[in-house]
């Protein structure tokens, strides 16, 4: 039997992954595999955490940066944790196994005040296509949802009575955000130009491409990439960039970061503190700037 398909029929069908973690997975375990391959193990009960060891330095020795190696790790961890579950090892030889060090990396963010320059001075145009376009910023600087919440959105997923978006979020967790003003606005606009561009109940989805099918993430990176190089020379345009803008432009502005963790949808806080480095260097600066004796 292969372990590896019925591991990923398990992310997708039981712990309801998404398809580009369970593509993810998929690749790092044929990885894991071939490095098997070279070590003639043709058995998971073979795999000891010696072998774990042995691939992190042959990863390491690849070039492989400590942040892949880490997931990696994490994606034969989940493996055999899941092979005990079928009761086929009785322990996880990944379980315990030294990892590189990453090195701390500060999130990239556009600044408040060429994102307000993108929102409000750059023409998108009044079309379906620019309507659409404005409107994936307005979503994701007002929300900070992430690229694959954007692209599984449903219309009816955006409350204009409640002002508010149901999100489906990582491990199948829903949360809501609340949407501001000129989201509002602009979705309407938008829901109107959608209908009159496809028909009403044409499509589930809230999001379109010009053909009136499903947004698909390449599109949005697309979209996100080319505008966000009109007002930034940051090197990264990124949707995940203005999912750092959002969580950091609530922090400088005194949010407090139990609720900005609820409203990213992290597990844990650890995750949003990256966030406070971001505000702390915004704070030096101001006062640099306005102590006399800075």
């Amino acid at each position: 039997m292969n372990y590896s398909d019925s591991f990923i029929r398990y992310l997708e069908t039981e712990k309801r992954c998404s398809h580009h973690t369970a593509m993810a997975y998929t690749k790092d375990l044929k990885q894991f595999h071939s490095f098997l391959d070279m070590k003639n193990i043709t058995s998971p009960v073979e795999v000891k955490p010696k072998i774990i060891r042995e691939w992190v330095v042959f990863l390491n020795k690849e070039g492989i940066i400590p942040r892949s190696i880490h997931r990696k790790i994490s994606a034969v961890r989940s493996y055999f944790k899941h092979l005990q579950k079928l009761e086929i090892i009785d322990n996880n030889p990944a379980q315990h196994v030294n990892l590189p060090k990453i090195p701390k990396r500060l999130p990239t963010f556009v600044r408040e005040k060429e994102m307000e320059t993108l929102l409000d001075r750059v023409d998108f145009g009044a079309d379906f296509e620019g309507v659409r376009n404005k409107l994936i910023f307005e979503l994701f600087y007002g929300t900070g949802m992430r690229l694959s919440e954007m692209v599984e959105l449903k219309d009816y997923d955006a409350d204009s009575t409640a002002q508010l978006v149901k999100v489906l979020g990582k491990g199948n967790k829903e949360r809501l955000i609340p949407l501001t003003n000129e989201s509002m606005h602009l979705l309407k606009i938008y829901r109107k130009i959608k209908d009159e561009t496809f028909g009403k109940n044409h499509s589930p989805w809230l999001l379109l491409t010009n053909k009136g099918e499903k947004i698909y993430h390449k599109l949005i990176y697309r979209v996100v990439h080319s505008s966000l190089g009109m007002v930034t020379t940051i090197q990264k345009k990124s949707p995940h960039v203005l999912r750092h803008t959002f969580a950091t432009v609530l922090l400088n502005r005194g949010a407090d970061i139990n609720a900005i963790k609820e409203l990213l949808g992290h597990a844990n806080l650890s995750a949003t503190e990256i966030y406070t480095h971001n505000t702390f260097e915004t704070l030096n600066a101001i006062y640099k700037q306005a102590h006399p004796r800075a």
